[in-house]
């Protein structure tokens, strides 16, 4: 399950996104338009500009900016930052690896071999999807639902 910081810093980014190329956006303005706690979501803008997802500027005209283009910030990275591995357990964690404590021999460990197939099926959506690309997506969703009303 992704934590809400997570879930909170998928939004700035998503929003962020949007306002690519458009000068630094306010975290003031990123909390009220997403509905995110102010504090909070500095913590999680701070931490993502620490890990070069970001760039800030102070002062007058300040704020927080995709460090590069949309379509090379995958969900992935993002997710990796805020909430660490994809892996589901330690021990085919590809970043994070750690032997697990109960595990007696993990070459005949049938959990290892699942959760395995499990994080690169993880890796392999979360890895290839944009941030671009999931907004592309939740355009094409909420198209869906609009109602076209011409006669």
């Amino acid at each position: 399950m992704l934590s809400k910081k997570t879930k909170y810093g998928i939004q700035a980014v998503l929003y962020l996104a949007e306002k690519f190329n458009k000068g630094p956006v306010l975290i003031s303005e990123i909390a009220k338009t997403q509905s995110l706690p102010k504090k909070f979501l500095e913590a999680i803008l701070l931490e993502l500009n620490k890990k070069g997802l970001l760039h800030s500027r102070k002062g007058k005209g300040g704020g927080y900016s995709l460090k590069r283009p949309p379509n090379e910030i995958m969900l992935g990275e993002v997710i990796r930052v805020l909430e660490g591995p994809l892996a589901p357990v330690s021990c085919v964690s590809q970043t994070a690896y750690r032997p697990c404590d109960e595990c007696k021999d993990e070459l005949s460990c049938g959990i290892k071999v699942v959760m395995k197939e499990v994080r690169d099926a993880i890796s392999k959506i979360l890895d290839h999807k944009s941030l671009a690309d999931v907004f592309v997506q939740r355009k094409h969703e909420m198209d869906k639902f609009t109602v076209n009303y011409v006669i």
